[in-house]
């Protein structure tokens, strides 16, 4: 089942920082690992992942640096820095907080006026 794009928009930035918490990885595994982890719940395209990936760099939170792979094809990978591990601890604990507080109101049941 794919999710909503207005529930993932916001928790894209999230979910790129924590899949760069396992290493170094270039857009398309990053695409493609975030389908297996998700039970293909989620599908980034390209489109959508680099200009996301350009913002983060931009502010701090990867880097990026050039690779040949073993076929030859040169590869940009991308880096978590020290100031995006900082940013992706701070998303996990409002997203824990955000999550906790949507269950809270989806297990309470109807509203009693």
């Amino acid at each position: 089942m794919e999710v909503e794009k207005s529930l993932a928009g916001g928790s894209m930035s999230l979910l790129v920082l924590k899949l760069l918490e396992g290493g170094d990885l270039y857009g398309y595994q990053m695409i493609e690992e975030l389908r297996r982890r998700s039970d293909d719940a989620f599908r980034l395209k390209a489109g959508t992942l680099y200009p996301l990936l350009h913002g983060l760099e931009e502010k701090g939170l990867v880097t990026a640096y050039e690779k040949t792979a073993e076929s030859g094809k040169s590869r940009r990978y991308y880096h978590l820095t020290k100031q995006g591990l900082g940013a992706l601890r701070e998303k996990e604990s409002a997203w824990n907080a955000y999550a906790r507080a949507v269950g809270r109101v989806l297990e309470g049941g109807a509203c009693l006026a």
